[in-house]
């Protein structure tokens, strides 16, 4: 089943959305900011406990715990950096691709306006012929 391409591009208010392209990108920007400003890991001081205290395994446990979270919240933190540059790149394309439409919109109504003075100037042309043709007759 065909989906109808013209009525679903009818149907989007392209008015907004031309409109609202340039707080996309700007929010965009500023989602990138904020996210690459944060730092990937924790910068804090570590504090090891001293040599004479004996670690039981529970204390074992949470460090292995600790370094695998610190890890994961690494990983987090590339894939938002990633996911965030893309997000930024998208709305930038966005941005374009919405500029061009603007400008092939303006196109279409300049042809549309030549158009139609051209084809009033044929049928007046048409007319004039066919009534000159009429009194010679």
């Amino acid at each position: 089943m065909a989906i109808p391409w013209f009525s679903v591009l009818q149907a989007v208010p392209w008015g907004q959305v031309i409109d609202n392209a340039p707080k996309v990108v700007e929010g965009a920007k500023k989602f990138w900011s904020a996210v690459a400003s944060k730092p990937a890991t924790y910068e804090g001081e570590v504090v090891d406990l001293p040599p004479e205290v004996d670690e039981g395994a529970a204390v074992r446990a949470l460090k292995k715990r600790l370094v695998a979270l610190e890890k994961s919240n690494a990983d987090l933190h590339q894939q938002m950096l990633a996911s965030s540059e893309l997000i930024k790149t998208l709305a930038d394309q966005n941005a374009q691709l919405i500029r061009r439409i603007e400008a092939n919109r303006r196109h279409t109504v300049r042809l549309t306006v030549v158009c139609v003075v051209m084809s009033v100037a044929v049928i007046a042309g048409l007319a004039f012929v066919l009534s000159n043709h009429a009194i010679v007759s």
